[in-house]
């Protein structure tokens, strides 16, 4: 057996494992290093003992992770002594560059190749990043530099031939189709035959396969071919609503965008979905000239307006700033609803908060005339102008849809878009419409070459 570039494991560390479970998933990761181990076998105990964990263990394991399967100092020492004694017009010193490039490869990373080629590996890589991100969240030590490891990877098998895409139709497999259906955590199903209303000629499927999970989808995006650009989702998911016949439809309106793997989070692949998607239907159906999104703002109520209400001044819009967005006559109503509760209120902002706390003021006609003007101005600045630390847009629909190219405008905010208890609570209601041009298309093609080539599959060519 060979050896490994591992780093030895530091003995008052050692002492810190106290975990015996983490230490022994440990040694198991560095066994995977080694020449002439049994891969498929280190990776069976692997994932037996990676999935007892509990979320604290976890959390220690990969902070653990990071210092005990590294590159040791002592590895590194000679070369770089080697290097700096010498000219870079040495002969040599391209090897010696060359040299040191092998030696500060991260021995994660030659781990998670390993893995990636045994069966359930990728799988299994793509869970295990989803626990390093979800971990990150709340934890204090900086996890980056393992997830850095797995982008790399992900990079190089999510891209080119690994992918192809598939169009979900109602001749694909039943197990494909519930799978859609339990996956779409945008516009949830209670029941299988929902599908039903999600299919057929004015209704599109499509997810996104890589070749090492066939059966299971890396994202899926779900369109309706309408007559113009639709602004209430009600008349793209309702039993009853009007559909364009499949000759007349000029629009594409995608309304649910899911991604089945956390672990993809970052990689964008709804970028090359969304182009693809746009690309075939273009040459299917000359028709179709506007392609746009009918997106939910998760958070608007929740993270950003309730907040402002009660005082927080986080954000671009300030808590003394709201009652400027309602005329006077309104504020005053506002203002005499509150105080007719038993809790009566005597400023704007708690008065404003308390209306809107009540799903009820989506069912009176008054207070949706009231609030449809300010509330969409609001919105619009939610998405348009209240950034986060790397000044991306804060809402993260938003910043999907904005990074990948799309445009955005007031009349884009489309009030009580989606007036159900989930709409409402989640975002007074509102939804908005992201809207792809010519241009972007044109733009992703000469930056993704590659995607051209990329497979499109019909449902009988792949082995169910």
């Amino acid at each position: 057996m060979g050896t490994s570039s591992i780093s030895p494991v530091n003995e008052d560390r050692a002492l810190k494992l106290s975990d015996k479970k983490v230490g022994r998933l440990l040694e198991a990761f560095r066994r995977l290093d080694l020449e002439g181990t049994d891969e498929g076998s280190v990776f069976g105990d692997i994932k037996s003992l990676y999935s007892t964990l509990a979320e604290e263990q976890k959390e220690f394991f990969f902070t653990a992770m990071l210092h005990e399967i590294e590159i040791s100092k002592n590895g590194l020492t000679d070369l770089l002594e080697q290097l700096l004694a010498s000219d870079h017009k040495n002969p040599e010193w391209p090897k010696w560059i060359s040299n040191l490039r092998d030696r500060i490869q991260s021995p994660r990373l030659n781990i998670f190749r390993k893995i990636s080629h045994q069966a359930g590996g990728l799988k299994f890589l793509l869970d295990f990043r989803g626990d390093v991100l979800s971990t990150q969240r709340f934890s204090r030590a900086d996890l980056s530099p393992l997830d850095r490891d797995m982008v790399i990877l992900f990079e190089l098998l999510f891209q080119g031939g690994f992918l192809y895409l598939e169009e979900i139709t109602f001749d694909s497999s039943y197990r494909q189709i519930e799978l859609i259906k339990n996956s779409d955590l945008v516009h949830p199903m209670a029941h299988i035959e929902e599908m039903g209303l999600r299919l057929g000629n004015d209704r599109r499927c499509f997810a996104l396969y890589h070749r090492l999970m066939p059966y299971e989808p890396v994202v899926f995006i779900e369109v309706a071919l309408t007559r113009g650009i639709v602004r209430h989702i009600s008349e793209i998911i309702d039993a009853d609503s009007v559909r364009a016949g499949h000759g007349d439809a000029d629009t594409a309106m995608f309304y649910s965008i899911n991604n089945t793997q956390q672990g993809l989070s970052g990689l964008r692949l709804g970028k090359m979905l969304i182009y693809r998607v746009v690309d075939s239907l273009k040459r299917e159906m000359e028709n179709i000239n506007t392609f746009a999104t009918l997106s939910p703002l998760p958070g608007f109520w929740k993270n950003y307006l309730s907040p402002i209400l009660q005082g927080n001044d986080d954000f671009f819009l300030k808590p003394g700033d709201v009652h400027s967005y309602f005329p006077g006559r309104h504020v005053r109503r506002i203002l005499e609803n509150a105080s007719s509760k038993k809790n009566g209120e005597n400023d704007f902002n708690s008065a404003l908060l308390l209306l809107l706390s009540n799903e009820g003021w989506a069912a009176s006609d008054e207070w949706k005339k009231i609030l449809q003007p300010p509330l969409t101005r609001i919105a619009h600045i939610y998405v348009s102008r209240e950034k986060n630390r790397e000044m991306k847009p804060l809402n993260a629909v938003a910043n999907f849809h904005m990074e990948n190219g799309a445009t955005v405008s007031r009349s884009n905010i489309n009030f009580l878009g989606n007036p159900s208890t989930r709409g409402l609570r989640d975002s007074c209601g509102i939804m908005v419409n992201y809207i792809y041009t010519t241009g972007w298309l044109n733009q992703i093609r000469g930056s993704f070459r590659w995607l051209e080539k990329l497979e499109i599959r019909s449902i009988f060519s792949r082995n169910r």
